[in-house]
């Protein structure tokens, strides 16, 4: 349903930088790029990730309520995801864990301060 979710950065380069990690951990890259927004994921896959300055031109602000989710293989790549996000700088949210019964999730905050999470079901 959801074709792709944009995220604002105030400092492009840093935040290309943190998500390039994460996309190279899932096995996609970079599909979209100019001066102001990156787009990472695969043309014709599931929904992507984009960040960009803002349009307005004023400065990006974290929406509260706001999460993207990023769909993982296994625990285990939840795990490394998290543990690549803390080296880039990411702060804590809740680390690696069972949520529920089929629900396995970490949350954590990009260096914007964007709320985004790891997680496999079942």
């Amino acid at each position: 349903m959801i074709g792709y979710v944009t995220l604002g950065t105030n400092d492009l380069k840093r935040a290309a930088a943190f998500y390039d990690a994460i996309a190279k951990e899932m096995g996609v890259g970079r599909f979209m790029e100019s001066d102001t927004f990156i787009a990472w994921g695969a043309p014709g896959g599931a929904a992507g990730i984009g960040l960009t300055k803002p349009f307005d031109g004023k400065p990006a602000s974290v929406g509260n309520g706001v999460m993207a989710a990023l769909a993982a293989k296994d625990k285990a790549q939840v795990d490394r995801i998290y543990k690549l996000a803390m080296s880039m700088g990411a702060t804590d949210e809740g680390p690696p864990g069972a949520r529920s019964e089929n629900f396995y999730a970490a949350y954590f905050r990009d260096p914007d301060g964007n709320k985004l999470n790891a997680f496999v079901m079942g």
